[in-house]
């Protein structure tokens, strides 16, 4: 088959549909949490900077130039974007007065009379507390007040919220990639929770003992690298478990699950572990100056390529796809089943493990108490993104569109302030729906399959 004729394959509506129906849910989602948070927007920092100015384009204001504002860093952003904006306008500002109402107050009572008039300029939140300080001072009194303008949009598409919403996901959705192969094997990985909890504990005690909060990043990667790989092994463990010993990957990674857990405990000593760099949560915290996407959003991103290009390009992506479809035949076809089964339990225990290290990241602490019930999230995230539980079925950009699907039901719940026991009631029937359309989906499999409607299969496969 042609490049062409598989691109045009690919592009059908049906295919796309079954492969990725997700996504137009998580579009219609997106409409309607855009909705339901429609309302007037306060800009901040250097944006709110950016419309003041356009408002003093629209009006001159006499007299001297005042800014009061509260002190904090989006303030400061403010002040300094609207200085520079008015010094090209060959305008400066006579005066910045940051603090208390009290300290604005004083302030202004010891300005200078011979400034005579003059023009404030304050944030929105600020504004009526200004107001209420100018209206007690006669000399004040008649003060024009000028703030930046509001404007009407969706609180959800707000671009802060919209990165708060693929930082917030990006630990469940990282470690969903290796579910999504375990999966795809017709398995099931139980442990990843713990590993989390594992991997952030070990990554915090290592950098502990490689000096703390005066860790280098040499001494900090090792630490991350350590967690990473221990967790690796912990789930290359569980592989061997089920293919040496024929545990049911239920068992054996509830097990794990366990163990994970109660060592966690024990390196931690039941308590947090805090001493750790700033420097630390840059992976975790850190963003890319110029989108201001977080770097924990990029590497999820890029880890979704990588494993795409895995599991749709490589021989190995399809000895994945052939063990879950039918292991007995995937093995008389020459395929390595143990070998495939042993690779996907490692590579979900790692990623569990980059996981933890994310999570240590962000927390700048590691704990054992980390990564509960995320095992159950990780599975409703490939489950909802279209992979079959019964195995040989499933997409990875799938899987991420599910994790998006429940991070925007969550972020949108929260932002139209549903209680958090409803929150639990929804994305349960939200998993639900998405089992039971599996389900049907495998019932229409079966009896095409039973009518000898479906497609031949594919000429032989190769020998791992």
């Amino acid at each position: 088959m042609s490049l062409r004729d598989t691109i045009h394959q690919n592009l059908q509506p049906r295919r796309l549909l079954s492969e990725y129906g997700m996504l137009g849910v998580l579009v219609l989602l997106a409409i309607l949490f855009s909705i339901l948070t429609l309302q007037e927007q306060h800009p901040t920092g250097a944006n709110a900077a950016a419309k003041t100015l356009e408002r003093l384009n629209e009006s001159s204001p006499g007299g001297a130039i005042v800014v009061i504002i509260p002190a904090n860093d989006q303030d400061r952003a403010f002040v300094t974007a609207l200085a520079e904006g008015l010094q090209d306008r060959g305008v400066s500002i006579a005066r910045t007065i940051a603090g208390e109402p009290a300290l604005v107050r004083e302030q202004l009572t010891s300005m200078d009379p011979a400034v005579g008039a003059i023009t404030v300029i304050t944030t929105e939140a600020y504004a009526p507390t200004v107001a209420s300080i100018l209206k007690q001072l006669p000399r004040f009194a008649s003060t024009e007040i000028i703030r930046p303008p509001s404007y009407r949009w969706p609180t959800f598409l707000l671009p802060d919220n919209l990165r708060n919403v693929a930082n917030q996901i990006s630990v469940i959705a990282i470690i969903a990639i290796g579910m999504t192969m375990v999966i795809i094997t017709a398995g099931i990985d139980l442990s990843v929770g713990s590993l989390v909890a594992l991997s952030a504990v070990i990554a915090a005690w290592f950098v502990g003992y490689l000096g703390g909060e005066q860790a280098s990043w040499g001494g900090m990667m090792a630490g991350g690298a350590l967690a990473v790989l221990l967790c690796g092994l912990t789930g290359a463990f569980s592989g061997v478990m089920i293919t040496r010993f024929r545990i049911p990957p239920f068992i054996a990674t509830l097990a794990i699950m366990q163990v994970a857990a109660g060592v966690a405990y024990i390196i931690s000593e039941g308590k947090p572990i805090y001493r750790l760099p700033e420097t630390f949560v840059t992976l975790g915290r850190g963003a890319e100056p110029l989108l201001r996407v977080p770097y924990a959003v990029l590497l999820m991103f890029s880890l979704y390529l990588v494993a795409h290009v895995l599991m749709s390009r490589t021989p190995l992506g399809r000895y994945i796809y052939a063990t879950g479809g039918n292991m007995e035949a995937a093995r008389l076809a020459g395929i390595r089943v143990n070998g495939v089964l042993l690779f996907v339990y490692t590579i979900c225990g790692a990623l569990a493990g980059l996981g933890g290290v994310l999570m240590a990241s962000q927390l700048r602490s590691g704990a054992p108490t980390y990564g509960v019930t995320y095992e159950l999230y990780v599975i409703a995230a490939v489950v909802v993104g279209g992979t079959s539980l019964s195995g040989g079925e499933g997409k990875i950009f799938g899987t991420l569109i599910g994790a998006f699907v429940i991070a925007v039901i969550q972020n949108g719940m929260n932002l139209t302030n549903v209680e958090t026991y409803t929150q639990k009631v929804v994305l349960g029937l939200v998993i639900l729906a998405a089992v039971l359309l599996d389900r049907l989906k495998q019932g229409r499999f079966r009896k095409a399959k039973r009518s000898g409607s479906l497609p031949s299969a594919p000429a032989g496969v190769e020998r791992m």
